[in-house]
């Protein structure tokens, strides 16, 4: 069974997430969910895809329950979103020679990551970079293309999930 991402017709930023019989509100992209994903655009990317590895921090939480790979995020951890370097959309190493996103954030949004299988195998220079599935701030703002969850709901379905769950982001019907 799948996790299957919906976004509400009536504003294309917050979507529902449901998993067997989870049913939890989320944070979609500032521009909704788009099938033609682009780097920098803000959208979710419409699409099925593996849930690759779960990272956190260690000096937030204890290492969450789940069956995912796990890792702990270090201060110099980052991913890179510079569309022409050989590592973009991979995780590198602060500070990096062209742009990359710091994964050790101060808004704790990152303090619980889950990797999603977009646009890895292959990488496509502009195809989107480091979208995840993280903790929503509290008043779900919309993020720059990731799925948002409150905390306590994205630990409740990382425990429940089976190691070949994956992802459907969805258009809205």
């Amino acid at each position: 069974m799948d996790i299957v991402v919906t976004p509400i017709a009536t504003d294309v930023t917050r979507g529902t997430l449901r998993y067997k019989t989870f049913a939890f509100p989320c944070a979609l992209g500032r521009t909704g969910v788009r099938v033609d994903k682009h780097e920098g655009d803000g959208a979710t990317p419409v699409g099925r895809y593996a849930l690759k590895r779960v990272l956190y921090r260690s000096d937030k939480l204890m290492p969450p329950a789940t069956k995912l790979p796990i890792s702990s995020i270090a201060r110099d951890d980052g991913w890179c979103d510079a569309p022409e370097d050989p590592n973009y959309n991979r995780p590198v190493k602060l500070p990096y020679r062209a742009s990359a996103e710091n994964m050790w954030r101060e808004d704790a949004l990152y303090d619980l990551v889950v990797v999603l299988g977009h646009n890895d195998d292959p990488v496509v220079p502009h195809g989107g970079s480091a979208i995840f599935m993280h903790v929503a701030a509290p008043d779900f703002t919309p993020t720059a293309g990731c799925i948002a969850l409150a905390r306590e709901d994205l630990l409740s379905i990382l425990r429940a999930l089976s190691g070949a769950t994956s992802i459907e982001i969805r258009e809205i019907a």
